[in-house]
This record gives C-alpha cells, structure tokens and sequence, in this order.
C-alpha cells in the first residue's frame, strides 16, 4: 500500500485518482440534477457528437439503445454532420469544455438546418451558442477537471436525459440506489487508497505487453475506452476487439505463436449473447498470450455492467501510468496540436 500511496503522490501530479475516487459521486450528482427538460418522443433519431472522452458517453448510449430503446442513437466523432442527418433528429452535443472544434462544428450546422440540440458542457462556446438560439438547449455541468476525468457528470447526465426523454426505462429510485451502493463497493476494492493491489497487479500484467482488449459486443463501447485510458493515462498503446466479429479475423494471430511479450485483457460479461459467450470460451483456451487479465462485469442490467467496467478500466490505467513513471494527467501532445489547428485561423 504503501509503495502504490508513494507512486501516487511522486506521478499524479494532477490528482487523478482524486476525481477517479469521486466518479461514483459525480454520477449520483448527474442523476439527481434537474434538467429541465421534457420527454418528447417524436423523434426519429438521436445523433451524439463529441470528441475523446466527452464523446465516449455516447458510445455507451448507442450500445444501450441497442438493448432498450425504440429508436436509433448514433455516435459522431468527426466535423460536420452524416449526410443522412435531417431535423427530425435530435442532437446531443458533448463537450466538457465547451469549445471543442468538431462538436461546434456540427452543433452550428445542424441549428443552421433547424435542427434541435441539446447541450452538455461545463460553459464555453457551446453554451453561448445554444443560449443564442431558440432550438438550443443548454446543461451545464461542474467544472475544472480534465474530460476523461469527468466522465461520471457527462455521462450521468447523458444517461438522466435519455430516462427524462423517455428513450429508455427510468429505474426506480430504489434500484437506482442499489446501483450506486454496489459501484462505490466496487470503488473501495479498487482504490488504492483502501489498502487494494488490485489495479496495480493488473497494471503490471500490461506493462511493457502488447495490450489486447477482448470483450462481447454488449461491451464493446467499455472495451474500446479502456483502451483509449491507457493511451490517455497511461501514455500506451492497446487495440479493442469484439465477439463475433473478431471470431471471423483477429483469432488467427491470437492463436499462433507470437514473438514479444502480449497480454490478454478479457472482459466478460454474464449478459452477453450465449454464442458469444461460447466464442470468447473457446477464445480463452485457445489463444496464445504472455499474461492474461479477465476483468467479470458486475451488476444487475446493463448500464451496472458498463459502469463498472468503465470505473474499474480507470484504476488499471492509473497505476499502470505510476508504475511506469508517467503522469497519468499529463498529455501534451493533445493541446500542442490545438496550437498548432490555431495558426493561420
């Protein structure tokens, strides 16, 4: 405990595992925060954008109306808007900053084509843009952490929106608790700070590894963001693979032989397609791997099992960054890029 306590305070020089230990908090927060908003259900469509980790509450969204909602929700990362994309959908635009280039970019040219938005961010130009315009719907949300930090007030406030717009089925208030006492018990068996070694002995399965991340598509979303942490915090690479469809390409070069060090990050879920699971059980005997690491959703639906993944994926990224001698906060590359979009604006 007392080497992990150290690493944190020498390399986490932002406090990252601070706003990790409070994401549970910050959800109970999104949840309880009137919106102001009310359900509305003529809509064709819902199209998210966002970028990094503003935008991954809406890949969760999009995995989620897969199981539960009657209409499509798709997720958008880029400038612009599908070409598809006509008014009757609605928008939903994430920024934490609220001046992200991409999701300004759509937001102003689905208001020019008289489309609604919806808005989330902690103030900047979004706010101000929605607050101009009589189709615009702003929410705002805590300040001063970094986006992928976050997550608990994007998200939640995401998911409070699609039960207030009566896309998916609302919980009721007990089971929403239940959630939320069973997600801080996952916190105290992860948290460093609680005496667990958990996160740092997975962190050490991953270091110096060529880093595969395998899970059931009803994962997928949870999958692909552990793996945008380890880039983020953990300054690594790592690629994310789904069942079925890996089953029909990437299990030929997980089941040869493989020169370097490579580890397996398993993500199983008891809610997964029987076929899946039978897949990913085949998978698992089959494949060759230098370490493996199987992390076992936990909850009682769906979101509890994407939740959990999510939370539990930020502690493995944290010490895997601390471990290695790297700030989990620090990502320079990101904002020198955006100097470099500004010159000659």
């Amino acid at each position: 405990m007392t080497d992990q306590i150290a690493m944190l305070k020498e390399f986490d020089k932002q406090d990252m595992a601070s706003w990790t230990r409070k994401f549970i908090d910050d959800l109970e927060t999104a949840f309880q925060h009137d919106l102001g908003i009310l359900d509305d259900d003529d809509w064709h469509g819902i199209l998210c954008i966002g970028m990094g980790g503003s935008g991954a509450g809406g890949e969760l969204l999009s995995t989620l109306a897969d199981n539960y909602a009657g209409l499509p929700i798709v997720n958008w990362r880029d400038y612009g808007l599908p070409s598809w994309w006509g008014p009757e959908w609605l928008v939903i635009a994430t920024s934490y900053s609220g001046n992200t280039e991409e999701t300004l970019d759509g937001v102003t040219l689905a208001l020019e084509k008289g489309g609604t938005v919806i808005g989330i961010s902690s103030g900047g130009r979004l706010e101000s843009l929605l607050d101009s315009n009589e189709e615009g719907h702003h929410i705002n949300v805590p300040a001063g952490q970094m986006p992928r930090s976050a997550f608990g007030h994007l998200f939640g406030t995401q998911l409070s929106l699609m039960w207030t717009l009566g896309i998916f089925p609302a919980p009721t208030d007990e089971d929403l608790g239940l959630m939320i006492n069973r997600l801080r018990d996952a916190t105290r068996l992860w948290d460093p700070q609680q005496g667990s070694t958990l996160a740092l002995k997975a962190a050490e399965l991953l270091s110096g590894s060529d880093i595969g991340v395998v899970s059931s598509s009803n994962l997928g979303c949870v999958s692909q963001r552990f793996v945008n942490q380890l880039n983020e915090n953990s300054n690594v690479f790592g690629r994310s693979s789904v069942m079925p469809e890996m089953s029909h390409n990437e299990i030929i070069p997980w089941t040869d032989e493989h020169p370097g060090r490579r580890t397996l990050v398993l993500i199983k879920s008891d809610l997964a397609e029987l076929g899946n699971k039978k897949r990913i059980e085949w998978f698992e005997e089959k494949s060759i791997f230098t370490h493996k690491l199987v992390i076992e959703a936990v909850g009682s639906s769906l979101v509890e099992h994407l939740l959990y993944v999510a939370h539990v994926s930020d502690w493995i990224s944290i010490m895997l960054a601390v471990s290695n001698g790297v700030d989990p906060s620090d990502m320079d590359a990101i904002p020198e890029l955006k100097e470099f979009l500004k010159e000659g604006q």
